[in-house]
């Protein structure tokens, strides 16, 4: 049932857009009620979201013996999805409804974000481990150096991004990363900058 409903709003957004889309047109289209619907997703924008964005199963993060080349799989993978038409109309629409919306919010905080950033952790302690980094840093730090500058340009800044701006992301992330665990392992105690 997840399935024919995910497919189903990608089709719906494919034709009518994602403003004239409506949980009574997918239900409809997929033969399930709206309840249905209603106990999977909170909300029209996150069976959106789900549907596009992250509605397949993400592959395995790769280990490709870099810092630097695992964040740039990982990037990679998410601007295929990030960049796809209904994901750049989508994106807008989602932004507002989290912002009044502090269920949706938490709930996109605890699944979607949550998943990313473990994402990240599990390629920050494995670049600890390779002797890459002099020690451990926030994974939603890294997330945001990444992908939420991929957002950024994609979303707000609405420059074109091709596979040499994912590769510059992917570099500029790394070297923050580095910089940031440099700092913190030759001064624990640091955890801000100073104002």
């Amino acid at each position: 049932m997840d399935h024919k409903i995910l497919q189903t709003v990608r089709e719906l957004i494919d034709e009518v857009g994602y403003p004239d889309l409506t949980v009574d047109q997918v239900a409809a289209r997929a033969g399930v009620g709206k309840a249905a619907i209603y106990r999977r997703y909170a909300s029209k924008a996150e069976m959106a979201f789900v549907a596009t964005m992250h509605g397949q199963e993400p592959p395995p993060v790769a280990d490709t013996g870099s810092l630097y080349g695992d964040l740039l799989a990982l990037v990679r993978t998410f601007h295929v999805r990030m960049a796809a038409p209904a994901a750049r109309h989508l994106a807008p629409a989602l932004m507002s409804e989290l912002a009044v919306n502090p269920e949706l919010d938490a709930r996109f905080q605890d699944t979607f974000l949550a998943t990313e950033q473990a994402d990240f952790a599990e390629i920050i302690e494995r670049a600890v481990a390779r002797g890459e980094l002099a020690g451990s840093v926030d994974p939603a730090i890294a997330h945001l150096l990444l992908l939420g500058s991929l957002a950024a340009a994609l979303y707000i800044i609405n420059l074109p991004v091709d596979d040499a701006t994912v590769t510059d992301l992917a570099a500029a992330a790394a070297a923050g990363i580095t910089a940031l665990a440099d700092r913190r392992h030759s001064d624990p105690g640091r955890t801000a900058e100073p104002h």
